[in-house]
């Protein structure tokens, strides 16, 4: 039998056997790999673990560590889920059953029957004794023909509607015990890896998501390969839930929304404001240290600014309708994006090249009209204010400029407490060109000087394919908060196209006109989305530097509310900021506001504090601290910033 050549993350290479799978790849190097590996990346194509190998490859063994281990698991989790209600309610007609962000779904067709929440349980144990089975997934190419006969025969039209979009030669079908299923895969070795289950939801949806066609029944579900770690899952869940930024937005007096206004337009109340700004005045202050210019434009331009930028083009849909002036012909947009307004003012008079780069930066608001249904607190609106800057550079400046970009992007990160993040270096979709405008010499450019960046400085990157924004490449920073859950946040993006969209120039050494490189970044990415995730990361609970409030002084009856006011005035002395809480009621109902508001530290006077010029301090969810002067927690205090 001919041998074929096997190329290993490492780089080191191996000799198997033609037709040799990556299970038994896994199984040369040691048998615990093997009980972990799920699925495989073969030449850059995630396969079956049991799939044979014939040619020589790159190979990477996936395992639930891999983003595509866990996916490959989830797809195989909907397939079990599939085979659990057919055995429960025959006849059961599936639609489409992904694997998603956390978890799967499967759309189904029960006829009459109807499921609901209370048949979680039942299904989940039948899942369950089904996993127990150890069935393999096993592939199997099937003739088109011999598809649509076996799904005619079992009365499945939504599986024989798809079929129709399917070429002869490129079907497959998935078989795991009593179930069998049209699927492209890739699939676990066995069911058997499945070791606990729990059904998470269920919803309404349309059927290829044509409201005039059937409404089908969504099950969302969640697998692990050990009960502990659904445990955990089911944990965070709830402690979500505690932190869900609607939530304690409202309870602290942050933002609010208006049905009155318009859903997805946020309103900040003082509290939030007060955060918020506190938030843009630490980047603003660090912009001016490294040399940006702050600018200011509207918030609305021609409609023809846009169609020259390409963001009509790609927009256009998602953006509230064009503004008509009294002048005939006229149009305006509120604009969904900032750049082509910096464009104009970098391009607004001649440039030298002794001038570059040229930093400008503004906090400025767009508009973007999301779908009502994907409306989500402040991290999806129709409103929202980005931390945005364009510089405009030298191709020979190109390097340096993004490293001096990625050094701020992670001290942003790092000074608000979020330090687990992976870099996503977001590509091009070969597959797709028409999503994007500039030529390929430009595109090529800007995606190597993304990647020559981040090496580099030894950034550790993941790189996606169709991830890029339509007029450039970019660098999106994936955080992590205390949940485990990945957020995007930050980004920086390497633009040729919109300096050629807009005839921009500088004069060269040369004393020719030249077209300049353009940078776009944004350290928070959206105020409002930052700070929705900000709130759920640390629980209400903000960094003291930023908290609206840092403390309160709680009088313990309204005869010491005049030394609380001199308390107040001496503390705002020191730049400390806090309220007088002197409502008529007992300490103990002071405290517990105090502690709910998540306000840091809780100043408490009476008789004694008063003879003394002290405060007895209390910080938020640890305590009393003691009696201090004022002049001592002050000191305290800036200790802690």
């Amino acid at each position: 039998m001919s041998k074929i050549n096997i190329t290993l993350p490492d780089g080191s290479v191996r000799q198997f056997e033609a037709g040799s799978t990556a299970l038994d790849i896994a199984q040369s190097i040691s048998e615990g790999l093997a009980r972990n590996v799920l699925s495989a990346k073969v030449n850059g194509e995630v396969w079956d673990a049991t799939r044979p190998i014939r040619e020589d490859a790159k190979v990477q063994l996936l395992t639930w560590n891999d983003p595509e281990g866990k996916s490959t698991f989830w797809h195989s989790s909907a397939h079990l889920m599939a085979e659990a209600l057919e055995a429960l309610y025959p006849g059961t007609k599936f639609g489409i059953g992904p694997p998603i962000e956390n978890g799967f779904y499967y759309d189904i067709d029960t006829g009459d029957v109807q499921i609901s929440s209370d048949d979680f349980e039942r299904i989940e144990n039948k899942m369950l004794e089904l996993a127990r089975e150890k069935n393999e997934y096993r592939r199997q190419e099937i003739s088109k023909a011999d598809a649509i006969r076996y799904f005619r025969e079992k009365g499945d039209e939504y599986k024989l509607e798809l079929l129709e979009d399917l070429e002869d030669g490129r079907i497959t079908f998935y078989e795991q015990g009593n179930f069998t299923d049209l699927c492209k895969g890739p699939h676990i070795p066995d069911t058997g890896r499945i070791k606990a289950a729990k059904l998470m939801a269920l919803a309404g949806a349309y059927w290829r998501g044509d409201e005039n066609r059937k409404q089908l029944t969504r099950i969302y579900g969640i697998t692990f390969p050990k009960q502990k770690e659904l445990t955990e899952y089911l944990e965070l869940l709830e402690e979500a839930k505690k932190r869900d930024h609607r939530k304690l937005g409202a309870e602290l007096e942050l933002f609010m929304f208006s049905e009155r206004v318009g859903s997805g337009l946020p309103i900040w109340l003082p509290k939030g404001t007060a955060l918020r700004t506190r938030l843009e005045d630490f980047l603003k202050k660090e912009q001016i240290k490294r040399g940006y210019a702050p600018v200011i434009t509207p918030h609305i331009g021609k409609k023809d600014l846009y169609i020259t930028s390409g963001h009509y083009a790609k927009y256009g849909e998602d953006s509230f309708q064009p503004i008509h002036t009294p002048r005939e012909g006229e149009e305006f947009l509120l604009k969904p994006m900032n750049c082509p307004h910096h464009c104009e003012i970098f391009g607004h008079r001649p440039r030298s090249y002794r001038e570059l780069p040229v930093r400008i930066a503004e906090f400025g608001t767009v508009y973007r009209y999301e779908q009502s249904g994907e409306l989500h607190g402040l991290t999806r609106v129709r409103c929202f204010t980005q931390d945005d800057a364009h510089l405009f550079c030298t191709p020979d400046q190109l390097k340096d400029e993004f490293l001096g970009v990625l050094d701020l992007t992670q001290y942003v990160l790092k000074k608000l407490g979020f330090d687990n993040y992976t870099a996503q270096i977001s590509l091009r979709d070969p597959d797709n060109p028409e999503k994007y405008i500039g030529s390929d010499e430009n595109w090529n450019k800007a995606e190597q000087a993304i990647i020559e960046a981040t090496q580099e400085v030894g950034l550790e990157t993941v790189t996606e394919l169709g991830e890029a924004a339509f007029y450039g490449p970019k660098l999106d920073f994936m955080v992590k908060d205390a949940l485990k859950r990945s957020w995007q946040l930050g980004t920086i993006q390497v633009d040729y196209n919109l300096p050629e969209r807009f005839q921009l120039e500088y004069i060269g050494p040369d004393n020719q006109p030249h077209r300049p490189v353009m940078i776009h970044r944004a350290p928070f990415g959206s105020m409002e989305r930052f700070i929705g995730v900000l709130i759920e990361h640390c629980g209400g609970k903000f960094p003291l530097w930023l908290s609206p409030e840092q403390f309160a002084i709680l009088p313990i009856s309204d005869r010491f509310n005049d030394y609380a006011k001199q308390v107040l005035d001496k503390l705002a002395a020191h730049d400390i900021r806090g309220f007088l809480d002197d409502r008529s009621e007992k300490i103990g109902r002071k405290i517990r506001d105090a502690e709910v508001k998540k306000v840091p530290f809780m100043l408490i006077v009476g008789e004694k504090e008063e003879a003394e010029g002290e405060v007895s301090v209390r910080r938020q969810g640890e305590g009393d601290l003691g009696s201090m002067s004022i002049g001592d927690f002050a000191a305290y205090f800036q200790s802690l910033l």
